[in-house]
């Protein structure tokens, strides 16, 4: 049984930063693609990035632009999300998911169904 769980949230001003992190068990991690998402009150939850297995390959969505960075230390099975230059509009549930595949391209990860286990999330309030 594979097992996420995330921590690192909490209230930040606006500017500031968070670190994420994913701590994952139960199947051969670095073997998976892993993904973030984050999900705010009324919206739907959207994809943030991802990254493969080996930690070569990172994808992202446009609205990071630059601000947010994710790596993984396989030695720890820990995935992490490190987030810069927060804004009020960055409030959400962020959450870690791993993906179902041992291999999959990188115009994937942004695909919510490539994911079959998810954290419980962690809250993230960037205050203005």
């Amino acid at each position: 049984q594979v097992q996420l769980v995330e921590s690192g949230g909490g209230l930040v001003q606006a500017g500031g930063s968070l670190r994420l992190s994913c701590a994952a068990s139960g199947r051969a991690f670095s073997s998976y693609a892993m993904g973030w998402f984050r999900q705010a009150p009324g919206k739907e939850r959207e994809f943030v990035g991802a990254i493969s297995g080996s930690g070569s390959v990172t994808s992202y969505a446009d609205f990071v632009k630059g601000r947010f960075t994710i790596s993984r230390d396989n030695g720890k099975n820990t995935v992490y999300l490190q987030m810069n230059s927060l804004a009020p509009e960055d409030t959400a549930v962020y959450y870690c998911a791993q993906s179902k595949y041992t291999y999959t391209t990188s115009s994937n990860y942004n695909r919510r169904d490539l994911y079959d286990y998810w954290g419980q999330g962690t809250q993230v309030t960037v205050s203005s």
